[in-house]
């Protein structure tokens, strides 16, 4: 908890509702970053199989973070709404409520699965391959997710 939002204080901003491109509010959700995961830990953190499922929180701690999320965010509960990690784990997000957002997807989406997850697993392979920077991959992802691999010079989805 490394910021307090109330409810109705946060309004998802919608860049192309059918496609499924929601960013969170920057005030309330501007991103933040494990301290421990860093260019020199990449390759004993964020690029080792199973990273993400030994530092994921349990959901019996991100189920009542997620209504109350949803609640800061002025939303219903949706089964295609993902309480998402807007620096995703997998490029060493932390697991607090500055980096933690209810995102939504399209009407038609058949789950909580969105184009977010493709653009992430695309930026930890660059990382991973030493072909962007860290920083400059969770600054991108926490700026505009829609727009990072573009802006780092990496083919778009």
């Amino acid at each position: 908890m490394d910021i307090n939002l109330t409810a109705g204080q946060c309004r998802i901003r919608t860049v192309n509702a059918v496609a499924g491109d929601f960013l969170p509010d920057p005030a309330c959700t501007p991103g933040a970053v494990d301290p421990a995961v860093t260019e020199a830990t990449i390759g004993t953190t964020i690029c080792v199989s199973g990273y993400t499922a030994s530092v994921r929180p349990p959901t019996s701690v991100t189920g009542p973070a997620k209504v109350a999320s949803l609640a800061d965010y002025g939303m219903a509960p949706s089964p295609t709404t993902e309480y998402d990690h807007l620096v995703p784990l997998e490029l060493g997000g932390a697991s607090s409520v500055s980096n933690l957002w209810p995102e939504p997807n399209t009407s038609t989406a058949k789950g909580v699965n969105n184009p977010k997850d493709a653009v992430e697993t695309a930026l930890k392979k660059a990382v991973c391959a030493h072909e962007v920077q860290l920083l400059a991959a969770q600054n991108a992802v926490a700026s505009n997710w829609t727009t990072a691999e573009s802006v780092l010079g990496l083919a778009s989805r």
